[in-house]
């Protein structure tokens, strides 16, 4: 397994819920901007599963040698790389917090989806899953920049999708609504619509097994982004959300 954004606590829960499940890897690739705290991971996994991890090194906000990643195959690549930044209207106008947003939720992250993508089209097999945000439905003035950065991101895996599907490669898109992780602490969010890690990465593994092309991690946030997109936009505007 690939694991893009491996210091995230739902790939790690997604890591140990497949382990868990008795998936078999020869090697599990931790691709991280924080060695320190990946590596402690590793060891655990390594302890807990005997499962053997790799730590690479990967910041998006800096030049990548593809290079270090020739070795790196597997038949699974699930990417949870992602960054909130600043929603305030202060953060809003301030570039390089947009800048930041735009590139660690897509545009510096598409390159490497493709570079391993290229490597599953070439053998004809393996699921490549995204977790992109209830966020990129549609736009909502709390969270726009960010909303709009995962709307390009799900854009982007629907076409990735379709691509390779005659190629032996399924791609699924992962739709979190509100998750108790460090991203979100110290956000008011509703405990009842809100999924903890291990909840969440039953709800992904799942969806995976099942080989859906898109899924919400709690269901109700699939009816709650059908009201939301379907509400007319002379009222919408109008909304605080």
């Amino acid at each position: 397994m690939i694991v893009l954004g491996s210091t995230s606590e739902v790939a790690q829960a997604f890591v140990e819920k497949a382990l868990q499940e008795g998936e078999k890897y020869e090697k599990i690739y931790l691709l991280t901007s924080n060695k320190e705290t990946t590596e402690r991971f590793a060891r655990h996994i390594d302890v807990k599963f005997l499962q053997q991890a790799e730590v690479i090194e990967l910041d998006l906000m800096k030049e990548i040698d593809y290079t270090r990643f020739d070795h790196v195959n597997s038949n699974v690549l699930f990417c949870a790389t992602g960054y909130l930044g600043d929603g305030t209207e202060e953060g809003l106008y301030d570039n390089k917090n947009t800048e930041r947003i735009i590139n660690i939720n897509y545009s510096k992250l598409v390159p490497v989806m493709n570079y391993f993508a290229q490597k599953f089209e070439s053998r004809r097999s393996g699921t490549i899953i995204g977790l992109s945000s209830v966020a990129g439905d549609r736009g909502r003035q709390s969270n726009f920049i960010y909303g709009s950065a995962k709307a390009a991101f799900t854009a982007y895996l629907s076409g990735l999708r379709n691509y390779l599907f005659d190629k032996k490669v399924h791609v699924l898109t992962i739709k979190p609504g509100f998750m108790e992780t460090k991203m979100t602490e110290g956000l008011p969010l509703n405990p009842r619509l809100t999924a903890k890690p291990k909840q969440a990465a039953a709800s992904i593994y799942n969806a995976y097994k099942k080989q859906k092309n898109v899924a919400y991690v709690l269901p109700v946030w699939g009816i709650i982004m059908m009201i939301i997109r379907n509400i007319p936009e002379f009222i919408f505007k109008k909304l605080k959300l």
